[in-house]
């Protein structure tokens, strides 16, 4: 590749170009008129081409006419690369822990948003188990967990309270057509979630529902929710979700909610950190955020029926 101009001629062709006068390109750049006159004809002497008309009026010649675009979005993009190259060197690290499901079913799709409104900040995210952790130097800086709320020593900031209800594939109801009662369900293939005995399950729901699930056919257990939203949506049964795990599914019609009943979860989301330290500026941006975002959840949960 060729040597370069020097990078203050090219931006001010620019601004001369789009303004279509040297004065205003001038004040633009916070640099003299002259100065912006010098750098055009550097720059004309360097490509050996006129780049404007000087008259009564400025305006671009055809080959200044074709490379002003040109430049303009070279220089666009140098800028948005140096931005975001800076921001990556002094981004300040968040670690946080959360279950895999949550993270991968809830957080990912909202985390677009978090990085246009954030862009100091770098997650770092550890999916885990239901283990908790310390907060230790080497553990996380802050925690997501699905439980009771009694988080002694820690502070605790409630964000969600999912509904438990049936799903299915529209490839299942094709074949079994869709349940109009609940008592209907007794007759599908019921996809079965083992993991916390906290945590709802089919027996719960039914006696919600007023059945005697003991007709149900028997059926696959999963080990995690993942496991069983992924059988459903393969057409395997019907599952027992919650409402932060299949958002994106039952939007884009992948699975389809059945009934009307809904099983309230005796359990929430939390956000948690050592008490103190909800107040550091890195830790307080990332939950005043996250706490927006599970506020805007909630309303479309608790509106659902």
């Amino acid at each position: 590749m060729k040597e370069l101009p020097p990078t203050p001629t090219l931006r001010a062709f620019e601004a001369a170009a789009r303004h279509n006068t040297f004065t205003a390109a001038a004040a633009e750049l916070n640099v003299t008129q002259s100065a912006v006159s010098h750098q055009i004809q550097y720059l004309e002497a360097f490509w050996g081409m006129r780049l404007f008309e000087r008259g009564k009026a400025l305006r671009l010649t055809a080959a200044g006419d074709a490379l002003a675009p040109i430049i303009r979005q070279f220089l666009v993009s140098l800028d948005a690369t140096l931005t975001d190259l800076r921001l990556r060197r002094e981004r300040t690290p968040l670690r946080i822990s959360l279950t895999q499901s949550f993270a991968s079913r809830w957080l990912l799709p909202r985390l677009p948003d978090f990085e246009v409104c954030h862009p100091e900040l770098q997650l770092c995210i550890d999916e885990t188990t239901d283990r908790l952790i310390d907060f230790g130097p080497k553990d996380a800086d802050v925690g997501i967990r699905y439980g009771t709320g009694q988080y002694g020593g820690l502070y605790t900031e409630q964000l969600l309270r999912e509904y438990l209800f049936p799903v299915a594939s529209p490839s299942l109801l094709a074949k079994l057509g869709v349940p109009d009662i609940p008592a209907d369900l007794l007759r599908y293939p019921l996809l079965f979630r083992g993991g916390s005995d906290l945590i709802p399950k089919w027996q719960a729901w039914f006696e919600r529902a007023g059945v005697n699930m003991s007709l149900a056919p028997g059926g696959t257990l999963y080990p995690d929710a993942n496991m069983t939203i992924e059988a459903a949506l393969a057409g395997y049964g019907v599952a027992l979700v919650r409402s932060a795990h299949v958002e994106t599914e039952l939007k884009d019609g992948r699975l389809i909610r059945l009934l009307s009943v809904r099983y309230p979860s005796p359990l929430a989301y939390y956000f948690v950190c050592p008490k103190g330290r909800e107040q550091l500026p890195a830790i307080s941006s990332f939950r005043q955020w996250i706490v927006r975002m599970a506020q805007q959840a909630q309303a479309i949960y608790d509106h659902e029926q």
